[in-house]
C-alpha cells in the first residue's frame, strides 16, 4: 500500500514536471517575441501591458510546476529558487517595456528596460543550472552528459554576451574611443547589434533543445514500453 502511494505521488510530480518543461519550452520564445513587440507597441498596442505580463508569467508557471518534483533535493531547490527569483524580477520589470515606448525620453524607464535585459540573461543562465541539476537526477546517462555539457556551454555564452554588450555600450557612449577607432567604430556599430543577437539566440536555442530532450526522456520513462 505504501509503495503504491509513493508511486502515485512520483507519477503526479513527474506529470507536473513535464507540464512545467512544456510551459518553459513555449514560454521562452513567446516571451522574447511579445516583449520585443511591446517595446515597438505595434500589433500589441491595444492590449497594453497584458501580453507582456502573460508572456513573462508563463515561465514562472513552468518553474512552479517543476518545484513539485524532488523537493528534498537541496541543489535542485537552490537552482529553482535562483531561476524563480530572476523570473519574478522579469515579471516586475516587463511593464516598463510598454511605458518606455510611450515615453522613450524618460531615463528611469530606459534604465528599467536595460535592467530587464540583464535579468533576462541571468534568468536564462539560472535556467541552465536548473536543467543541469534536473538531468543529474534523471536515470538517463546520455541526457546527464548532454545537460552537463550544453548547459555549461550556454552559461559561458551568456557571460560572453554580457561582456560584449558592456563593451558595445562603452564604445557607443565614449566619444574619445569613437574618434580613436575611426572607421573601425562604424563597422563595430553596424555589426555589434547582430553579434549580440547571435550570442543571445544561440544559448536560447540550445536551452530549448535541452528542455525538449528532458521532457521526452521523462515521458518515455513514464509512458514508454516496459521491459
Amino acid at each position: 500500500m505504501v509503495d503504491s502511494d509513493s508511486n502515485a505521488v512520483l507519477l503526479r510530480s513527474l506529470g507536473r514536471l513535464a507540464r512545467g518543461l512544456s510551459a518553459l519550452f513555449w514560454g521562452l520564445p513567446v516571451a522574447l517575441i511579445v516583449c520585443a513587440e511591446t517595446v515597438r507597441a505595434g500589433w500589441l498596442q491595444p492590449p497594453g501591458l497584458l501580453p507582456a505580463l502573460f508572456a513573462t508569467g508563463l515561465p514562472l508557471y513552468g518553474l512552479w510546476q517543476m518545484g513539485h518534483f524532488q523537493r528534498q533535493e537541496r541543489p535542485w531547490r537552490r537552482a529553482l529558487d535562483g531561476a524563480t527569483l530572476a523570473g519574478l524580477v522579469n515579471f516586475g520589470l516587463c511593464p516598463f517595456l510598454y511605458w518606455h515606448n510611450k515615453m522613450p525620453g524618460q531615463p528611469f524607464f530606459s534604465a528599467a528596460v536595460a535592467g530587464l535585459l540583464i535579468t533576462s540573461v541571468i534568468f536564462l543562465f539560472n535556467l541552465n543550472v536548473v536543467l543541469k541539476q534536473l538531468g543529474a537526477m534523471l536515470p538517463d546517462e546520455t541526457l546527464r552528459q548532454e545537460t552537463r555539457l550544453f548547459s555549461a556551454l550556454n552559461r559561458w555564452l551568456l557571460v560572453l554576451l554580457l561582456l560584449c554588450a558592456t563593451l558595445y555600450v562603452a564604445l557607443a557612449n565614449d566619444p574619445r574611443l569613437t574618434g580613436i577607432l575611426g572607421d573601425l567604430f562604424v563597422w563595430v556599430h553596424r555589426l555589434g547589434f547582430w553579434i549580440l543577437i547571435l550570442f543571445a539566440l544561440l544559448p536560447l536555442a540550445m536551452t530549448l533543445a535541452l528542455i525538449w530532450k528532458t521532457k521526452e526522456v521523462i515521458l518515455d520513462s513514464v509512458f514508454g514500453p516496459r521491459q
